[in-house]
Protein backbone atom coordinates (compact mmCIF):
# COMPACT_ATOMS: atom_id res chain seq x y z
CA UNK A 1 0.00 0.00 0.00
CA UNK A 2 2.83 2.48 0.93
CA UNK A 3 4.80 1.53 -2.33
CA UNK A 4 1.82 2.65 -4.10
CA UNK A 5 0.95 5.43 -2.26
CA UNK A 6 4.74 6.63 -3.14
CA UNK A 7 4.02 5.91 -6.62
CA UNK A 8 1.22 7.65 -7.11
CA UNK A 9 2.93 10.52 -5.79
CA UNK A 10 5.57 10.33 -7.59
CA UNK A 11 3.48 10.21 -10.75
CA UNK A 12 1.55 13.40 -9.71
CA UNK A 13 5.06 14.96 -9.25
CA UNK A 14 6.10 13.76 -12.40
CA UNK A 15 3.27 15.03 -14.51
CA UNK A 16 2.78 18.47 -13.16
CA UNK A 17 6.69 19.23 -13.86
CA UNK A 18 6.21 18.09 -17.37
CA UNK A 19 3.18 20.19 -17.57
CA UNK A 20 4.69 23.29 -16.13
CA UNK A 21 8.04 22.50 -18.19
CA UNK A 22 5.79 22.75 -21.31
CA UNK A 23 4.10 26.13 -20.57
CA UNK A 24 5.78 29.27 -22.08
CA UNK A 25 5.70 31.89 -19.73
CA UNK A 26 3.07 34.67 -20.72
CA UNK A 27 5.05 37.92 -22.18
CA UNK A 28 2.44 40.82 -22.16
CA UNK A 29 2.64 43.13 -25.20
CA UNK A 30 3.75 45.90 -24.87
CA UNK A 31 1.67 49.09 -24.93
CA UNK A 32 3.24 52.35 -26.65
CA UNK A 33 1.77 55.57 -25.82
CA UNK A 34 1.06 58.34 -28.88
CA UNK A 35 4.20 60.14 -28.26
CA UNK A 36 5.96 56.79 -28.45
CA UNK A 37 4.63 55.73 -31.71
CA UNK A 38 5.42 59.43 -33.46
CA UNK A 39 9.05 59.00 -32.31
CA UNK A 40 9.69 55.66 -33.36
CA UNK A 41 7.86 56.80 -36.86
CA UNK A 42 10.68 60.03 -36.47
CA UNK A 43 13.33 58.35 -35.85
CA UNK A 44 12.63 55.44 -38.80
CA UNK A 45 13.38 58.41 -40.96
CA UNK A 46 16.57 59.94 -38.64
CA UNK A 47 14.26 63.05 -37.56
CA UNK A 48 13.92 64.34 -34.33
CA UNK A 49 11.08 64.44 -32.30
CA UNK A 50 9.70 68.11 -31.54
CA UNK A 51 7.79 68.05 -28.31
CA UNK A 52 4.23 68.27 -28.99
CA UNK A 53 2.93 70.89 -28.19
CA UNK A 54 -0.69 72.53 -26.56
CA UNK A 55 -3.50 73.97 -28.32
CA UNK A 56 -3.23 77.32 -26.55
CA UNK A 57 0.51 77.46 -27.35
CA UNK A 58 -0.83 76.83 -31.16
CA UNK A 59 -0.19 80.22 -32.83
CA UNK A 60 3.56 80.57 -31.51
CA UNK A 61 4.56 77.18 -32.06
CA UNK A 62 7.13 76.53 -32.62
CA UNK A 63 9.08 79.28 -32.49
CA UNK A 64 9.08 82.60 -33.59
CA UNK A 65 12.61 83.32 -34.33
CA UNK A 66 12.11 84.91 -37.77
CA UNK A 67 8.53 86.41 -37.39
CA UNK A 68 7.66 89.93 -36.07
CA UNK A 69 4.35 90.26 -34.89
CA UNK A 70 2.64 93.52 -36.72
CA UNK A 71 -0.21 95.19 -36.09
CA UNK A 72 -2.50 96.03 -39.12
CA UNK A 73 -5.51 98.54 -38.74
CA UNK A 74 -8.02 98.60 -40.83
CA UNK A 75 -8.49 101.42 -43.61
CA UNK A 76 -11.27 104.14 -43.02
CA UNK A 77 -13.77 104.75 -45.77
CA UNK A 78 -12.05 107.80 -46.78
CA UNK A 79 -8.73 105.65 -47.24
CA UNK A 80 -7.63 103.76 -50.86
CA UNK A 81 -6.16 101.12 -51.02
CA UNK A 82 -2.39 101.18 -53.21
CA UNK A 83 -3.74 100.89 -57.12
CA UNK A 84 -3.72 96.76 -57.86
CA UNK A 85 -2.13 95.72 -61.23
CA UNK A 86 -4.40 94.41 -63.89
CA UNK A 87 -3.25 92.16 -67.17
CA UNK A 88 -3.60 95.03 -69.37
CA UNK A 89 -1.18 96.92 -67.49
CA UNK A 90 3.15 96.78 -67.75
CA UNK A 91 3.77 93.14 -65.92
CA UNK A 92 6.56 95.38 -63.81
CA UNK A 93 5.01 94.41 -60.22
CA UNK A 94 5.40 97.53 -57.71
CA UNK A 95 8.04 97.50 -54.80
CA UNK A 96 5.23 96.86 -52.14
CA UNK A 97 1.60 96.01 -51.82
CA UNK A 98 -0.63 95.29 -48.85
CA UNK A 99 -3.79 93.78 -48.61
CA UNK A 100 -5.25 95.82 -45.58
CA UNK A 101 -9.37 94.82 -45.24
CA UNK A 102 -8.58 91.10 -44.85
CA UNK A 103 -8.89 89.63 -41.31
CA UNK A 104 -8.67 86.08 -39.83
CA UNK A 105 -9.63 83.90 -36.55
CA UNK A 106 -8.12 81.51 -34.53
CA UNK A 107 -8.51 78.20 -35.88
CA UNK A 108 -11.32 75.81 -34.06
CA UNK A 109 -9.53 72.33 -34.72
CA UNK A 110 -6.60 71.39 -33.19
CA UNK A 111 -5.21 70.79 -36.36
CA UNK A 112 -8.04 72.54 -38.49
CA UNK A 113 -5.59 75.03 -39.93
CA UNK A 114 -6.65 74.21 -43.57
CA UNK A 115 -10.18 74.73 -43.02
CA UNK A 116 -9.88 77.99 -40.91
CA UNK A 117 -7.13 79.43 -43.39
CA UNK A 118 -9.83 78.33 -46.35
CA UNK A 119 -12.89 80.15 -44.42
CA UNK A 120 -10.70 83.36 -43.88
CA UNK A 121 -9.42 83.17 -48.03
CA UNK A 122 -12.59 82.92 -48.95
CA UNK A 123 -14.87 85.35 -46.78
CA UNK A 124 -12.48 88.05 -48.13
CA UNK A 125 -13.71 87.24 -51.79
CA UNK A 126 -17.15 87.66 -50.37
CA UNK A 127 -18.04 83.65 -49.92
CA UNK A 128 -19.57 82.21 -46.85
CA UNK A 129 -18.02 79.38 -45.19
CA UNK A 130 -18.87 77.27 -42.34
CA UNK A 131 -15.15 76.10 -40.62
CA UNK A 132 -17.02 72.97 -39.48
CA UNK A 133 -18.85 72.12 -42.69
CA UNK A 134 -15.59 72.71 -44.64
CA UNK A 135 -13.89 70.04 -42.48
CA UNK A 136 -15.88 67.51 -42.93
CA UNK A 137 -16.73 68.32 -46.74
CA UNK A 138 -12.93 67.48 -46.78
CA UNK A 139 -12.27 63.96 -48.07
CA UNK A 140 -10.03 61.62 -46.01
CA UNK A 141 -6.91 59.53 -46.76
CA UNK A 142 -3.55 58.42 -45.51
CA UNK A 143 -2.50 60.45 -47.99
CA UNK A 144 -2.41 64.05 -47.40
CA UNK A 145 -2.20 65.26 -51.14
CA UNK A 146 -5.42 62.79 -51.49
CA UNK A 147 -7.32 63.91 -48.21
CA UNK A 148 -7.10 64.81 -45.04
CA UNK A 149 -4.78 62.57 -42.75
CA UNK A 150 -6.24 61.53 -39.02
CA UNK A 151 -8.45 63.07 -36.41
CA UNK A 152 -8.78 67.22 -36.78
CA UNK A 153 -8.70 66.69 -33.33
CA UNK A 154 -5.23 64.92 -32.98
CA UNK A 155 -2.17 66.64 -31.54
CA UNK A 156 -0.17 69.06 -33.84
CA UNK A 157 3.29 67.53 -34.87
CA UNK A 158 2.67 64.36 -36.04
CA UNK A 159 3.22 62.82 -39.47
CA UNK A 160 1.12 60.41 -41.48
CA UNK A 161 0.20 57.76 -40.63
CA UNK A 162 -1.00 59.32 -37.54
CA UNK A 163 -2.88 62.88 -37.30
CA UNK A 164 -1.48 65.17 -39.84
CA UNK A 165 -3.98 67.80 -42.09
CA UNK A 166 -4.15 68.28 -45.62
CA UNK A 167 -2.49 69.61 -48.25
CA UNK A 168 -3.42 72.01 -51.23
CA UNK A 169 -5.26 69.89 -54.18
CA UNK A 170 -8.21 68.43 -51.71
CA UNK A 171 -8.52 72.28 -49.71
CA UNK A 172 -8.80 73.54 -53.57
CA UNK A 173 -10.71 70.76 -55.15
CA UNK A 174 -13.41 71.33 -52.16
CA UNK A 175 -13.61 74.83 -52.55
CA UNK A 176 -14.10 73.93 -56.42
CA UNK A 177 -17.07 72.05 -56.21
CA UNK A 178 -19.08 73.30 -53.22
CA UNK A 179 -18.47 76.68 -53.21
CA UNK A 180 -18.05 77.55 -56.74
CA UNK A 181 -14.03 79.34 -56.35
CA UNK A 182 -12.03 79.18 -59.46
CA UNK A 183 -8.99 77.78 -56.11
CA UNK A 184 -5.81 76.64 -57.96
CA UNK A 185 -3.64 74.09 -56.00
CA UNK A 186 0.10 74.26 -56.72
CA UNK A 187 3.57 73.18 -56.06
CA UNK A 188 6.70 74.89 -57.01
CA UNK A 189 5.16 78.44 -56.73
CA UNK A 190 7.58 81.24 -56.80
CA UNK A 191 8.10 84.98 -54.78
CA UNK A 192 7.51 86.36 -57.68
CA UNK A 193 4.14 84.62 -58.52
CA UNK A 194 3.01 85.52 -54.72
CA UNK A 195 3.75 88.99 -55.44
CA UNK A 196 2.15 89.06 -58.48
CA UNK A 197 -1.24 87.71 -56.75
CA UNK A 198 -0.85 90.05 -53.57
CA UNK A 199 -0.58 93.01 -56.24
CA UNK A 200 -3.53 91.95 -57.77
CA UNK A 201 -5.73 92.12 -54.87
CA UNK A 202 -5.42 88.30 -54.08
CA UNK A 203 -4.40 86.57 -51.09
CA UNK A 204 -2.46 83.20 -51.41
CA UNK A 205 -2.75 80.26 -48.84
CA UNK A 206 0.42 79.16 -48.16
CA UNK A 207 1.86 75.44 -46.77
CA UNK A 208 4.71 76.14 -44.42
CA UNK A 209 6.45 74.41 -41.41
CA UNK A 210 4.95 76.21 -37.89
CA UNK A 211 4.56 79.76 -37.59
CA UNK A 212 7.48 79.95 -40.68
CA UNK A 213 10.01 78.09 -39.16
CA UNK A 214 12.40 75.57 -40.85
CA UNK A 215 11.30 71.67 -40.99
CA UNK A 216 12.59 69.00 -42.11
CA UNK A 217 11.14 66.53 -45.22
CA UNK A 218 10.76 62.88 -45.63
CA UNK A 219 8.77 60.55 -47.80
CA UNK A 220 6.03 59.03 -46.60
CA UNK A 221 4.38 55.75 -48.58
CA UNK A 222 0.57 55.79 -48.05
CA UNK A 223 -1.14 52.07 -48.40
CA UNK A 224 -1.68 52.71 -52.21
CA UNK A 225 1.89 52.79 -52.49
CA UNK A 226 2.36 56.42 -53.62
CA UNK A 227 4.95 58.58 -52.37
CA UNK A 228 4.39 62.14 -50.67
CA UNK A 229 6.36 64.53 -49.11
CA UNK A 230 5.45 65.28 -45.50
CA UNK A 231 6.88 67.20 -41.91
CA UNK A 232 6.03 67.76 -38.68
CA UNK A 233 3.64 70.47 -37.86
CA UNK A 234 2.67 71.30 -41.16
CA UNK A 235 0.46 74.63 -41.35
CA UNK A 236 -0.74 77.15 -43.42
CA UNK A 237 -0.47 81.01 -43.31
CA UNK A 238 -2.29 84.01 -45.98
CA UNK A 239 0.39 85.89 -47.30
CA UNK A 240 -1.19 89.43 -47.54
CA UNK A 241 1.66 91.71 -48.39
CA UNK A 242 5.12 92.42 -49.21
CA UNK A 243 7.71 95.25 -49.79
CA UNK A 244 11.44 94.96 -50.74
CA UNK A 245 12.59 92.91 -47.53
CA UNK A 246 9.87 90.53 -46.48
CA UNK A 247 6.61 89.23 -47.00
CA UNK A 248 3.40 90.09 -44.64
CA UNK A 249 1.17 86.61 -43.53
CA UNK A 250 -1.66 85.84 -41.46
CA UNK A 251 -1.75 83.70 -39.32
CA UNK A 252 -4.79 82.28 -36.62
CA UNK A 253 -5.92 86.21 -36.86
CA UNK A 254 -2.06 87.47 -36.38
CA UNK A 255 -0.02 89.68 -39.10
CA UNK A 256 3.41 88.79 -39.11
CA UNK A 257 6.20 90.27 -41.17
CA UNK A 258 8.94 87.68 -42.65
CA UNK A 259 12.31 88.46 -44.44
CA UNK A 260 12.21 86.31 -47.78
CA UNK A 261 15.16 83.82 -46.50
CA UNK A 262 13.49 82.60 -43.78
CA UNK A 263 10.02 82.34 -45.07
CA UNK A 264 11.42 80.49 -48.51
CA UNK A 265 13.24 77.93 -46.02
CA UNK A 266 9.83 77.18 -44.22
CA UNK A 267 7.97 76.72 -47.28
CA UNK A 268 10.27 74.98 -49.60
CA UNK A 269 10.05 72.24 -47.05
CA UNK A 270 6.48 71.20 -48.37
CA UNK A 271 7.89 71.95 -52.36
CA UNK A 272 6.51 76.04 -52.35
CA UNK A 273 3.09 74.23 -52.12
CA UNK A 274 0.12 77.22 -52.52
CA UNK A 275 -3.45 77.88 -53.35
CA UNK A 276 -4.60 80.55 -55.24
CA UNK A 277 -7.24 82.05 -57.37
CA UNK A 278 -6.83 81.27 -60.59
CA UNK A 279 -8.68 83.38 -63.70
CA UNK A 280 -11.47 82.08 -64.99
Amino acid sequence: MRLSIALLIAGLLLLSVSCTSNQVPATPTPMLSLDEVVRRTLEAYAQQLAPTLQDGDLVAAPGEDFSMEVTQEPLMETETQVPEITEAENTELPESHYIWNIWGHRQYFPIGCEASAAHDWAWYFGVEINEFNFQMELPVSDNPDLGFVGSVEGPWGQVPPYAYGVHAAPVAQVLRDNYGMTARATKEFTIEEIQREIASGQPVIAWVIGNCVGGIPYEYTDQQGNTVVVAAYEHVVIITGYDEDSLRYMNNGKFYDIQYEYFENSWSVLGNMALYLADE
